[in-house]
Parts: C-alpha cells; structure tokens; sequence
C-alpha cells in the first residue's frame, strides 16, 4: 500500500511515538508514515529518528524549527505527500486517542470511490468517546453542532482530526491560504472540502482519551475555533467556490454528492 500516507504531528510525544509508530507500521496494510516534530523539548524527534533504519523507506522524518501550531505542521506533511504522488493521505494523533486499526476503515471508504474524503467521527452513531470528563465531552460535541449551526457544514463531527483524503480534495484547496492554526484548521479543512464539492464521509469510530503525555488544548485554541468559525462563514459568502475550479482546469474535479455513513 505505498499510495497510502499517514502524517502525525508531534510535540512532546516521547511516551507515545515508539509505540504509535509500531502500530502504525506493523499493520498488515503496509501504510507509511510521516512524523513531522516540532523540535519537541524532550526528544521525541531523537527517538523517532532511532526508528528510521527499522522502517528504512516507509518511515520519514520532518523535524522543524519549533513549535508552529498543528495546521502548519500537516499542511507541511501534504505538501511533502502530494510531492510524492501519494494519493490517499492521513491525519492522525501521536496519543493513540485515534486506534490505528480504524486507518482500514477509512482507506476503505475512500479507495473504493465512496467519499472523496473519510472522516473518523465520534458522533455519526452516537458519543463514541471513552475516557474523556463530562465537561469536555459536552464542549466537543457541542463545539461540532456550533460549526453546523453557523456555516451549515452537514458533519457530525466537525472538529475530528482523524481523517484520509484523497489526493485530489489537498490538490484543491489552496493550502497556502488556510488562515487557522490550531483547533479551528480541522473546521476549516472540511469547510473548503465541503465548499469545493467533495463527497464527505464520516465513519463510526471509538475515540479514546490519552493516557501518556499532555493535551495540547489551551484556551487560545478555542477562542480560536469559536471567533474563526464566524469569520470563516463570513469570508465565504464573497467567494465562487464553482468558479474557482473552472479557472482552474488542472484541477481533478470532485465528487458532487456529499454523504455521510452511519
């Protein structure tokens, strides 16, 4: 399965990233992976850098400057898939909250021309989140309904990070002009996909909360999320999504029927 790209983000993942790579890449699927780090302060690019030889080409490793927000850090790894011709491309955490198993199940989706995109939803089916407070359970779901309630995004779980595209959907959207960083890219990803005409997804998945390392979740990222969802929907009522593609005829053009599985 070398047309199959995983990219996980890292920042401070050394209890995690031994063990995610293994399940990763241990999978009889043959996915690759693509671990792009922060300069993470406790060594998680050392200790995935120890891992290169064991996975000589199906693990890479990108390791930057600091600490740039996970938009620029996936938005770095799509660029990196789509230079080399891989079609189908992922999105995943380093903190097992996303089992890698459930990589086939969206694969599945997308390469059978089903979807142009898979999204591992949390609430397509229910609340399928296991370890999390109640607190935080409620802002995430009603974080999601707050994003539909505004732009009309038809997805149950708008803030799910745990998505394959295919290539085509990450040759569209200009990536150059995604503006949010944090929380709210994840929003924003599906937004243009959506707004681009992509056939959208979401397959039932079990979210689990982690159990080695730091959330990343501060009050800055929501903020962010809650203020740009509005300047998102906004920014889009002066934009031709449809003309856009048309005066860009290189563009493989989407699948027109948006979807959602349950």
């Amino acid at each position: 399965m070398n047309d199959c790209l995983v990219v996980i983000p890292t920042y401070n993942e050394k209890e995690n990233i031994h063990a995610i790579i293994d399940a990763v890449l241990m999978l009889e699927s043959g996915f690759h992976l693509l671990i792009v780090d922060d300069n993470s302060p406790d060594g998680t690019g050392n200790l995935a850098r120890e891992k290169l030889e064991e996975y000589q080409g199906r693990l890479f490793l990108e390791e930057r400057e600091g600490k740039m927000g996970l938009g620029t850090a996936y938005i770095h790894g799509f660029r990196w898939a789509l230079k080399r011709k891989y079609v189908y491309i992922f999105e995943m955490d380093a903190d097992f909250s996303h089992n890698p198993e459930d990589l086939n199940k969206l694969y599945r989706v997308v390469q059978s021309d089903s979807c142009d995109l898979a999204v591992g939803s949390r609430y397509v089916t229910g609340v399928n989140v296991v370890n999390w407070p109640m607190s935080r359970v409620m802002m995430s779901f009603f974080a999601s309904y707050y994003v539909r309630w505004i732009t009309g995004l038809p997805i149950n779980d708008a803030t799910a990070g745990f998505k394959c595209y295919h290539r085509r959907v990450l040759e569209t959207i200009p990536l150059e002009q995604i503006k949010f960083m944090g929380y709210a890219f994840q929003i924003e990803m599906k937004f243009l996909a959506w707004k681009y005409g992509f056939s959208i997804a979401e397959v039932p998945i079990v979210f689990t909360d982690r159990t080695h390392g730091q959330s990343k979740m501060t009050g800055g990222i929501i903020k962010e999320a809650i203020f740009g969802v509005i300047q998102m929907k906004a920014a889009s009522l002066f934009r031709n999504y449809r003309q856009e593609l048309e005066d860009a005829p290189a563009l493989v053009e989407p699948n027109c029927l948006h979807r959602t599985d349950t």
